[in-house]
């Protein structure tokens, strides 16, 4: 059985969390890179694509406009399973829009650090929070 949120592992994945989100709203490519697990099996579905590599993630941040990125975080859950896996689960809302946003984060310890293997990002319909 897995010990969940073992506080130190759990504050270290929440700080690679907002590490990202930090990362995320001022586009800095490079901490994005990053904190995605550079291997081939590393995933992300967005709202608009699905990209099945780390290579294909990165030449999408690489492409990505960078204006309108600020958003407002709604609810973040962070829960850590052992010492080496954990989930982080968020919903937002982009300035301007009344749309809810869904994000999700699958992190994996590597020697490296804390890294995303895989993550999904969706939009709710219009009116439905």
């Amino acid at each position: 059985m897995y010990e969940i949120n073992i506080p130190e592992v759990h504050a270290e994945v929440s700080a690679a969390f907002y590490r990202y989100e930090k990362a995320l709203v001022s586009n800095d490519v490079a901490v994005l890179d990053e904190l995605f697990y550079n291997n081939e099996h590393t995933l992300r579905f967005g709202v608009t694509e699905n990209l099945f590599s780390y290579a294909e993630i990165a030449a999408f941040r690489a492409a990505r406009p960078s204006q309108g990125l600020a958003r407002e975080l709604i609810r973040t859950v962070i829960t850590t399973y052992g010492r080496d896996f954990g989930v982080a689960n968020t919903s937002f809302r982009r300035e301007g829009s009344d749309r809810i946003g869904r994000q999700s984060h699958t992190w994996l310890r590597t020697p490296e650090g804390w890294r995303i293997v895989a993550a999904h990002v969706s939009l709710l319909p219009p009116g439905v929070a």
